[in-house]
């Protein structure tokens, strides 16, 4: 059974703090929790048993795929993918108990939060450790363990992660030709400035 909240779709059995705000079309599946103050663009997608963390930020049509992790206080961009049992952290120095042994409560520490910006995707298993920032498009293989900034068009791979290659846009990697690099499904080409990529002009 399914519950209209608004425009947004939601199946019985998940669980969705009523603080929660959600876009128009967007759907959370079975056994998935959404928490307070937790804001959600149009179209969205939160997969079975998906947990989203309080005040977490997503754009619209972000899909976030079975049992994947996202804490607090992470911002996921527009068209952002998140891939089953992907975990998002937000604690630097992890602890169950202070230093004298007392347990640690929800004031004894910062959160940091992991930003994933436009149209990046984060593969199966992978974990980012916060506080990374994922630039746009980028990829991260299944797997992956990413412990710093990721750069645009980046695609990652490894524990820890490290850049093996350029994407487009369209997801594939990226060929080097002529001094350029291009997209072999659309015929884009990127340009490349060091460690960075950007589109070239003459994509239209």
């Amino acid at each position: 059974m399914r519950e209209e909240r608004d425009m947004a779709d939601v199946v019985e059995s998940a669980d969705v703090s009523e603080r929660a705000t959600l876009g128009d079309g967007t759907k959370i599946w079975h056994l998935a929790q959404v928490r307070e103050d937790a804001v959600l663009g149009a179209n969205c997608i939160v997969g079975r048993g998906a947990y989203v963390g309080t005040g977490v930020t997503i754009g619209e049509n972000t899909k976030i795929q079975n049992y994947a992790l996202v804490y607090e206080p992470a911002v996921l961009g527009r068209g952002v993918f998140i891939g089953p049992a992907v975990v998002l952290t937000n604690d630097t120095y992890p602890r169950s108990i202070s230093p004298d042994g007392s347990l640690k409560s929800a004031h004894d520490w910062t959160p940091v939060g992991v930003t994933i910006q436009d149209g990046a995707s984060i593969g199966a298993r992978s974990v980012c450790v916060a506080p990374v920032t994922i630039g746009r498009w980028a990829t991260i293989a299944a797997g992956a363990v990413v412990v710093k900034d990721v750069p645009a068009f980046a695609l990652m791979a490894g524990v820890p992660a490290r850049r093996i290659g350029w994407v487009g846009k369209a997801g594939h990697p990226l060929r080097e030709q002529d001094g350029r690099w291009v997209c072999p499904q659309t015929g884009d080409t990127y340009v490349q400035n060091g460690e960075e990529l950007t589109e070239s002009e003459e994509n239209a």
